[in-house]
């Protein structure tokens, strides 16, 4: 709730379990000082009767226009529910009431679809459902991970702790995933922009010098037919080559969404990869150890941990590994050993883990692996782009340069025929 002169005077506030729509209204207070503000209510006349209750007398209270661009907002990412979480950790450190802490920050939030989704959550929370009672209506925003940190949290009186340590998971593994996007990113543009290039060639520039070369009347050479071959096939078909790419593509996202055997498939296939794979190996670690230490610092049992943190590994490798130590744990294999069963955690995993069990700081130990691996991340995503840069431009160079050269060479030899 946006309001000019907000230290002078208390927003009023209109509080109902219905379903509120903002308006925005003007006008003055007692001593005649003009105020203005946007106040959620049923309609205009309940909230002029709460205006004047508050001692202010309101002179235009109308729905609060809606944008003509964007009105539904962009959708509510993984950084705005980090965000969310920061938020309400410290302000509820801070003494904050919980309703009072998320109607500060749904009116403050510029999203109208995050500032919507905490409207129902504070609306929820009135009527007397608890955090995790709440933010379970919303199992997009808030995953099994989130909501089961709440619940334990709430359990056990802790709850600005356990939303404090929940934006600092959400915030790592953000910053985890950017950099593994870095990764990958930078050399797929960088490849396909080349591909752009070359087509833009085959397609434009080489039919304009094969229109030159038929006025020599003599024989080109073997890679200069080579590639007014590959421009003629280009301009003749380009339309069925770029449908094909496009259904390829699409065909492959939607396969790979729909079937869980071809996920497995290419996550296997993307950790034996040189290089990436390694970097995939020790993202998948660095989340397993975060989100187990997360959870089990919160108080969720270690069963119902592993089998919330399976899915958080972000490889199906990874997931099938850590459902099976879950099933060993449960029949009362110690972690280290059910780690040891997989096959698939390095030796020095094993070895703190084992250490943290013996000495009851488990997640202590898990943090410190987590700590660990995502430096590893971060060395190797930088020594990647380091080794990517002069292979990419040798790249560019062979096809493009290539392209060029072959584009060029009958006037070199006519040339040396003329001379």
């Amino acid at each position: 709730m946006s309001v000019s002169r907000s230290a002078i005077k208390k927003e009023p506030v209109v509080r109902n379990t219905m379903e509120l729509q903002p308006f925005v209204w003007v006008g003055t207070d007692k001593r005649g000082v003009k105020m203005k503000g946007e106040t959620p209510a049923k309609n205009a006349n309940l909230l002029r009767a709460e205006l004047r209750r508050q001692g202010i007398t309101p002179n235009v209270v109308k729905p609060k226009p809606k944008p003509l661009f964007g009105a539904a907002g962009s959708a509510i990412s993984t950084k705005d529910i980090a965000f969310f979480s920061r938020q309400m950790a410290i302000m509820m450190k801070s003494g904050v009431p919980i309703v009072s802490s998320l109607e500060i920050i749904g009116t403050g939030h510029k999203n109208p679809r995050m500032r919507k989704m905490v409207e129902s959550i504070r609306t929820d929370i009135e009527g007397g459902s608890s955090l995790y009672e709440a933010i379970s209506k919303h199992p997009v925003q808030f995953d099994e991970l989130y909501r089961n940190l709440v619940r334990a949290g709430e359990g056990a009186g802790v709850l600005e702790t356990v939303l404090d340590t929940v934006a600092n998971y959400k915030e790592n593994i953000e910053a985890l995933k950017g950099k593994i996007k870095k990764a990958l990113f930078y050399p797929t543009m960088v490849i396909a922009v080349a591909l752009i290039v070359s087509a833009v060639l085959l397609i434009f520039v080489v039919p304009q010098f094969e229109d030159v070369f038929k006025s020599f009347g003599a024989d080109l050479p073997a890679f200069t037919q080579l590639i007014v071959a590959a421009s003629r096939f280009m301009v003749a078909w380009w339309w069925l080559i770029l449908f094909i790419v496009i259904s390829a593509v699409l065909g492959f996202i939607f396969a790979y969404r729909r079937s869980p055997s071809m996920q497995h498939g290419m996550d296997r296939f993307i950790l034996k990869v040189p290089v990436i794979g390694q970097i995939m190996h020790n993202s998948s670690i660095a989340r397993f150890a975060r989100t187990t230490a997360v959870t089990f610092k919160a108080g969720v049992p270690l069963v119902e941990a592993l089998g919330i943190v399976a899915g958080a590994t972000g490889n199906k490798i990874y997931e099938e590994a850590v459902l099976r130590m879950r099933d060993d744990v449960s029949v009362g294999y110690p972690v280290n050993m059910a780690m040891k069963q997989v096959n698939i955690f390095p030796h020095m995993v094993v070895q703190m883990t084992a250490i943290g069990e013996e000495a009851g700081a488990l997640d202590t130990m898990l943090f410190k692996v987590a700590e660990y691996f995502e430096q590893e991340v971060n060395n190797a995503v930088d020594a990647l782009s380091s080794l990517l840069e002069p292979m990419i431009m040798v790249f560019i160079g062979v096809v493009v340069g290539g392209m060029v050269v072959g584009m060029y060479l009958p006037i070199f030899k006519l040339a040396s025929v003329v001379g």
